[in-house]
């Protein structure tokens, strides 16, 4: 087995060790997230809501457990929410922007389950950054919606299959950055970039400045040909069900108008959850839910090595 491979399996049985069963958290860690509380002030049932301890923790974790930078973090992101609405989306809002099946959540979990999202750069149709970040916002919503319970992260699977370089904006590229890394910290457990071509590195150089440490060892280079590549998706998927473009057995892409249907419903999953955002408020500090299922504590894949092609 490869370094690449066995360092990749250590991770995996670090997320399945902790990737299940009930949070726990020291007393030092309580009251740091009681402090950080403290600090965000009064605030809306939405917020209350949002704010459980997993949310909080996954702030402190992102600052290095300093209170003072979680609290102006989760402001931040507060703000962000309040002004952008990211859980009042709805499927007919970025239907355009989906209709080729650029970015989509298939109809399944990894084996830790992580809800998956899946991208195709060379079937952008779009030339809005406005309409192509609110859709990946949709998509990030509603993947975290559908996690397995006790997880939080999501992984992305980036087919490069067709790709050209007019297929992707560095606009956008920073912009996504910018929102995965201040509103939702923690949430990326692995992107996986699938068979890039060389004419893709260069682009990729521009973006890396954009990135912090840890979003960056989170993405991973695999390639068909690789052994090590084949290895790690068996690790992470059910080969069956795994789309064939990943090398896996299950069908590519979807049926548009299916998958439609499957959004709507998810779309009221959303409306559900945070109408009743009122009546539980009270007791959303405790609550094991925050924002959409943030209700655990793993991280799958912090120190994988970058896989390299043959």
């Amino acid at each position: 087995m490869s370094c690449v491979a066995k360092g990749m399996n250590q991770d995996l049985k670090k997320a399945a060790s902790n990737g299940h069963g009930k949070m726990v958290i020291s007393k030092e860690h309580q009251a740091k997230i009681t402090e950080v509380r403290r600090l965000i002030g009064p605030s809306s049932a939405k917020e209350s809501l949002y704010c459980s301890d997993a949310s909080i923790t996954r702030y402190l974790s992102s600052r290095n457990w300093n209170v003072n930078k979680a609290a102006q973090m989760l402001k931040q992101s507060l703000k962000w929410r309040k002004e952008y609405k990211p859980e009042e989306i709805r499927w007919d809002e970025v239907a355009d922007e989906a209709r080729t099946g650029l970015m989509y959540k298939p109809n399944y979990h990894d084996k830790y389950g992580r809800s998956v999202l899946v991208m195709r750069p060379c079937l952008q149709n779009s030339k809005s950054t406005q309409g192509q970040i609110k859709h990946f916002v949709y998509c990030m919503e509603s993947a975290i919606l559908n996690l397995a319970p006790n997880q939080e992260q999501v992984v992305w699977l980036v087919d490069f299959q067709g790709f050209k370089l007019s297929n992707i904006s560095f606009k956008v590229a920073r912009e996504t950055a910018h929102v995965v890394q201040e509103y939702y910290p923690k949430r990326l457990g692995l992107a996986i970039l699938y068979n890039a071509p060389m004419i893709f590195q260069p682009f990729f150089s521009m973006v890396k400045p954009f990135l912090e440490i840890e979003t960056y060892n989170k993405i991973k280079f695999g390639y068909s040909n690789d052994h090590s590549t084949k290895k790690i998706m068996e690790d992470l998927f059910d080969k069956d069900i795994l789309e064939s473009a990943f090398g896996g057995n299950g069908e590519t892409g979807i049926d548009i108008n299916k998958y439609a249907e499957r959004m709507k419903e998810d779309d009221n999953k959303k409306f559900s959850f945070w109408t009743q955002a009122k009546s539980i408020s009270s007791v959303a500090h405790n609550a094991p839910l925050d924002s959409l299922r943030l209700d655990a504590h793993s991280d799958a894949s912090n120190n994988g090595k970058i896989l390299v092609p043959n």
